[in-house]
């Protein structure tokens, strides 16, 4: 059954333009030619570089972030509980009122209580600045080198010049080294960034890179066994030098220098709309599609591949759509914030700011509690009979009844005025304490 349907597979009306033979490309006088079998190494190099990614991210990304910033986030633990638990994977991360109350009564808790515990449940969810950074670090850095090796492959081939060129002699066009070298990493780091969706940060446009993934490791592999290798390397080179700038500005964005970012982003939707919506539709979509018919009778894989290219175009048009929003509101409110992760960046804002408001609250709370407990305010603390003072030079500590006392002094309010002036030793510096036990109940003294 197998056999049957690798040979069907592998049949070469499917693959080969009428009258090539897959015999035609064996290996002869010293030139190699493609074959299906050269893609088995990239499987073991895609995690070889998940390998180099690990350390890269703990050796390089996370001390660059550092430098430049970012930290570490410590989030808080949340009390387990298993009824709220179920209902945030089950139901809802946000509950409603209605929501909040029946579960407040069915775990014996105010609905203040079941509120914080929703917002730090999702905060455990929230992915960090240090994390975004560190996937973004290293897209930055392969696509900077294997864009550099891809000029430095390309520059003097006749095909990136004459695009005539890319179908001369095809299919019987030898493969260089140069060539090889540039599909099998590029292809293998494709196939990396799938193997570790599962662990990288969900966007809103998961779908979509799965998607993208997918059709350039097709793309690619395709093209490789119907030897389309010139063509392949216009496509690739096209578009990695313009995700370079989209890395970079998103690590300045992460590092919070807004300035940096935005010009990088600029610079960004220049090449990627010169690069994707211009060179690539009108002169490699246009390489592939029309060009062919004057060497060649349509046949299927040629087909094939326009089909995938323009698959490619639409991924293309839907990421165009985004930059474009992302640009609208660049110059609208002079800010960049990637509209793929809108809900992710504002309900991270909208955490940071109600945990905020929250913790001021129940300090405010807190010193009205106290001020009530001992009748002096929100604003007064409470000194107790053994007192312990601070003092800072000059030597002279002055404690009044009945009126405010100068700053850094004592006052305790009483029906009577008075002063007390405590000579201190010379000796007594900045830091030293000395303690005072005064016959006054607790609730009538306090710092001024």
């Amino acid at each position: 059954m197998f056999q049957m349907f690798k040979e069907w597979f592998w049949l070469e009306r499917f693959w080969l333009p009428p009258t090539i033979k897959w015999s035609d490309f064996e290996d002869h006088d010293g030139l190699v030619f493609v074959k299906p079998s050269h893609l088995y190494m990239t499987i073991p190099y895609a995690f070889g570089l998940i390998i180099i990614r690990h350390f890269f991210e703990k050796f390089i990304a996370s001390p660059l972030a550092k430098t430049i910033g970012i930290k570490e986030e410590v989030r808080k633990k949340i009390t387990p509980n298993t009824v709220l638990e179920k209902f945030f994977k089950h139901s809802t991360r946000k509950p409603s009122q209605t929501d909040i109350y029946g579960l407040a009564k069915k775990c014996n808790l105010t609905e203040r209580q079941v509120e914080r515990w929703f917002r730090s449940r999702r905060n455990q969810d929230r992915p960090c600045r240090m994390k975004k950074f560190q996937e973004a670090c290293w897209r930055f850095t392969f696509y900077l080198m294997i864009t550099i090796a891809g000029i430095a492959f390309l520059y003097d081939k006749p095909w990136v010049y004459d695009l005539w060129e890319v179908w001369n002699g095809y299919p019987r066009q030898p493969l260089l080294p140069s060539q090889y070298w540039y599909y099998i990493l590029e292809m293998s780091f494709y196939w990396s960034l799938l193997f570790s969706l599962g662990s990288d940060i969900k966007r809103k446009d998961f779908l979509a890179h799965v998607i993208h993934h997918l059709a350039a490791v097709s793309l690619m592999s395709f093209s490789w066994c119907a030897n389309y290798i010139r063509s392949g390397t216009l496509v690739m080179i096209l578009h990695d030098v313009a995700d370079i700038w989209l890395e970079s500005a998103k690590m300045f964005s992460y590092a919070g220098w807004k300035q940096t970012c935005n010009t990088l982003f600029f610079i960004f939707s220049i090449i990627f709309f010169i690069s994707r919506l211009i060179i690539f539709p009108f002169w490699i979509l246009y390489c592939t599609l029309i060009l062919p018919l004057q060497y060649l009778e349509p046949f299927f894989s040629c087909i094939f591949l326009n089909l995938q290219l323009m698959v490619l175009q639409v991924l293309n048009l839907y990421w165009g759509y985004f930059i474009l929003k992302m640009l609208k509101r660049c110059i609208f409110t002079k800010n960049i914030q990637d509209v793929r992760s809108d809900d992710e960046d504002e309900y991270e804002e909208e955490e940071v700011e109600e945990e905020e408001e929250e913790e001021k609250e129940e300090a405010t709370k807190g010193k009205e509690t106290d001020g009530l407990k001992n009748g002096l305010g929100a604003n007064r603390h409470l000194i107790p009979n053994g007192l312990v003072f601070y003092w800072t030079p000059p030597y002279v500590l002055e404690l009044q009844k009945g009126n405010e006392s100068p700053e850094g002094g004592l006052g305790i309010p009483t029906n009577s005025t008075w002063s007390w002036f405590y000579p201190l030793p010379t000796d007594f510096g900045e830091g030293n304490a000395l303690s005072f036990h005064l016959p006054l109940p607790p609730t009538r003294g306090r710092f001024c």
